[in-house]
């Protein structure tokens, strides 16, 4: 189902950006058998942009949505993940464009590593070591983001 958020946004210097009215993703921690902490990921599909790398389930922010409605919307859509199963620890804005777009990360924990359901936007979802986060190629956007996000999970 398409929101009125779908779209690109283009900034002065050419580069775009998915969701009209920005974006916002999901941050799932869980902790996982052998005591490290999980972080819930999803490969993305090969015809999607920059398919083939490793990010969070999210996507494009309707104009009547908060960021952590579009973060929940999108983790159900892309992922199964049902809004009642998390509990929301933090919200960061972990990209501001020069146009005034933004993508907003969304952080929940569970309480185990619950089953997912991929749709057509990933080839595959995983529960990744924290630690193990960086081993992947990650999308450009949240390997840059990851940093600021580790850090703000070890205040959490």
């Amino acid at each position: 189902m398409r929101g009125d958020g779908d779209g690109w946004v283009f900034d002065p210097d050419g580069a775009r950006y998915w969701g009209r009215h920005g974006a916002a993703g999901l941050l799932l921690r869980a902790p996982l058998a052998d005591g490290t902490t999980g972080i819930l990921l999803q490969h993305r599909a090969l015809w999607s942009h920059q398919g083939g790398t490793w990010a969070l389930p999210g996507g494009a922010r309707d104009s009547h949505e908060t960021a952590e409605d579009t973060a929940m919307r999108e983790a159900d859509e892309e992922a199964g993940i049902v809004a009642a199963m998390l509990t929301v620890r933090d919200t960061l804005v972990t990209h501001e464009a020069q146009s005034g777009w933004t993508y907003t990360t969304v952080i929940a924990d569970v309480d185990t590593p619950v089953d997912t359901v991929a749709n057509v936007e990933s080839t595959e979802l995983r529960w990744v070591g924290e630690h193990a986060v960086d081993e992947l190629p990650l999308h450009p956007a949240f390997a840059r983001s990851w940093p600021t996000l580790r850090s703000a999970l070890g205040r959490l």
